[in-house]
């Protein structure tokens, strides 16, 4: 298998990166609480957790 004779310069790897990016987090309205949150993803409101609207559980899980 062939190997590289010599290494790729600091330019040349930071030109092949300069693509990725960190994209903004898309936000949405909760229907039950009226609460904005990150789309997707459980959320608590008022020491209660949420999904999709709905109450999925009625104390919060502790942080770890």
């Amino acid at each position: 298998m062939p190997n590289p004779k010599r290494r790729h310069s600091q330019q040349r790897s930071a030109k092949r990166r300069t693509h990725y990016k960190a994209e903004t987090v898309t936000l949405s309205k909760d229907t039950a609480t009226g609460d904005m949150h990150v789309r997707h993803r459980a959320h608590v409101s008022e020491g209660k957790l949420y999904y999709k609207g709905k109450l999925v559980a009625e104390k919060a899980p502790a942080k770890a």
